[in-house]
């Protein structure tokens, strides 16, 4: 067998990721809060990089003046001026305190309920145990085994916590649940105890009609009874927990100036950054450590600047081809958002659809509309037998028009509305109905019916 070697020359092209690269690309896809974090702990870690500080007013204050001020304030704080002028009583009722969680409002109402010491420890352990909705989940017999106490006493001191504000709380199951509130009112009776303790999987789908049945009772007692049911709190304790702090920070904001739309990419809380010029002197010395390492932070400071710059520039670029697409949106709401790929932007601004995809990652922009995350603009569509599109999110806002005006007693099915929207030139089909209806929340017809 015979061997050759041959030797040849190809051409490739190879991008290869340097850690330059990779920086750029991970901030751009960060959101303004996140940039802040980034920037904080690069200012701790890299001795070059420092942040531009803002000259601060100077104040002249009048030291006499100062003095005679507190010396006054003293005086109304700790004397009476006249027979006739009272100091404020010291008073608890003045403190604002935080608002208090499930587990101290109902310790609160055990330790003003007599009940026995060995309940009552019973009762705390209980209390300690429910889940933030107000349902306990352990099982009565491994708390009696944990507790080293009976059964029974666990079943009276449940039954004690149960009799606690808010009604339903220390329920075992949604069913409990409901059973223990509708007895706070004294509403436990009739055909709504039949459907809390037989059918509430029934109430769920809507079989209101098989319910009447089954009782030998009108639809309309039914739908009574059930909307009884609904305006019980399913989750008592979830009026005890803490409030959510939803704040979103803008990224970017839009306003309107003389009818045209100006992009303002918002660095209010992103630091300035510069380079600390005394490090330079370090690079003319003779320490060849030293300027090797201030070299590696001195690149690794204007690699952070020069992306920042450039994840700045980009979003308004982004952002600014998303406006002009979306304008009749922003002049005319929501019926006039227009189906828009990344792609799209991504071809008018010559740029690669993944850095679309970073540019709007997790960002929020403040317009005359409101508030919308970016990704929001970007929608499939439908298009019209006129060769118009429509953008789903107009196309959700429209059946949701439909359903808010429907006959209750008779309302509207997932054909019927595929129809309707087809004589308005909006081809789609019943299945697409169905989802749009199931992404917006809205329930079945079944489950909309009013009797």
């Amino acid at each position: 067998m015979r061997m050759e070697f041959d030797l040849k020359l190809q051409q490739t092209q190879k991008l290869i990721m340097t850690p330059e690269l990779k920086q750029a690309i991970e901030i751009l896809q960060l959101n303004a809060l996140e940039l802040n974090e980034l920037i904080q702990q690069e200012l701790e870690n890299n001795p070059l990089l420092e942040r531009e500080e803002v000259e601060e007013d100077i104040y002249v204050v009048d030291v006499k003046e100062l003095a005679k001020s507190i010396r006054e304030m003293e005086k109304r704080m700790y004397y009476r001026d006249s027979d006739d002028e009272e100091m404020d009583e010291f008073n608890y009722e003045n403190f604002v305190s935080a608002k208090p969680g499930l587990s101290d409002h109902l310790l609160f109402q055990l330790h003003i309920t007599p009940v026995p010491t060995r309940i009552r420890k019973i009762c705390e352990y209980i209390i300690f145990s429910l889940t933030p909705s107000g349902y306990l989940k352990e099982d009565v017999r491994e708390i009696a085994q944990m507790l080293e106490c009976t059964e029974e006493e666990v079943l009276e001191a449940l039954a004690v916590v149960q009799s606690f504000d808010p009604p339903g709380v220390g329920a075992r199951n949604l069913q409990e649940c409901l059973k223990l509130q509708l007895l706070a009112q004294g509403n436990y009776k009739g055909i709504i105890k039949d459907l809390v303790e037989n059918h509430l999987e029934d109430i769920a789908e809507g079989r209101y009609s098989y319910l009447a049945k089954l009782y030998n009772v009108s639809a309309k007692e039914v739908q009574k009874a059930v909307d009884a049911i609904k305006k019980l709190n399913p989750k008592p304790g979830s009026v005890f927990a803490p409030e959510a702090e939803g704040y979103i920070v803008p990224d970017v904001e839009v306003i309107k100036r003389d009818g045209e739309y100006l992009v303002l990419v918002n660095d209010s809380n992103i630091p300035r950054l510069r380079i600390n010029s005394y490090y330079y002197s370090i690079l003319e010395s003779s320490d060849e450590e030293a300027k090797k390492y201030i070299t590696s932070k001195l690149q690794s400071a204007m690699w952070l600047i020069k992306s920042i710059e450039s994840r700045k520039e980009t979003l308004y670029k982004v952002v600014k081809t998303i406006v002009d697409l979306q304008k009749e949106f922003l002049d005319k709401g929501i019926n006039y958002l227009k189906p828009l790929t990344q792609k799209q932007v991504a071809d008018i601004l010559g740029i690669h659809e993944s850095t679309v995809s970073r540019a709007i990652n997790g960002k929020y922009v403040q317009t005359p509309r409101g508030t919308f995350e970016l990704k929001f603009f970007f929608q499939s569509g439908l298009s019209s037998k006129n060769g118009k599109e429509f953008s789903a999110e107009t196309v959700k806002n429209l059946i949701k028009k439909l359903i808010e005006e429907e006959d209750p007693a008779n309302p509207l099915s997932d054909q019927k509305i595929a129809e309707i929207l087809r004589e308005k030139n909006i081809n789609i089909s019943r299945r697409t109905v169905a989802k749009y209806r199931e992404e917006c929340n809205i329930p079945s017809t079944l489950k909309r019916k009013r009797y």
